[in-house]
């Protein structure tokens, strides 16, 4: 799937549940308590809750997890994005620019 057609995805799909509505400082809000989910469900996968009130996972249930909490982040960074009239590859390409530029002096030496 190309990112245009995911972040139109997102935008639909958050939209038909009125997720779109929030503002920029509660969707991040959303972000970051998503991001707090992927640190969890890291742990788990490596080194596991050690919790008496909770099962412990097999790896393929942790590594889903992972993935989960990854799609949830990358939603609410692409409703982010929209709010900011952004396209995804904007996004990327600007990245990629930026990494490259910083990193440009490492290939010289």
């Amino acid at each position: 799937m190309q990112l245009s057609e995911v972040q139109k995805w997102i935008y639909e799909f958050y939209s038909k549940r009125g997720w779109t509505e929030y503002g920029p400082f509660i969707r991040v809000g959303f972000l970051m308590e998503e991001v707090g989910e992927v640190a969890q469900a890291v742990r788990t996968y490596e080194i596991g809750r050690d919790r008496p009130d909770e099962t412990e996972k097999s790896l393929q249930e942790s590594r889903q997890a992972i993935v989960e909490e990854l799609g949830d982040v990358i939603g609410n960074v692409t409703l982010l994005a929209n709010i900011y009239d952004i396209s995804l590859e904007e996004i990327m390409e600007a990245h990629q620019n930026k990494l490259t530029e910083r990193f440009q002096q490492e290939k010289k030496d």
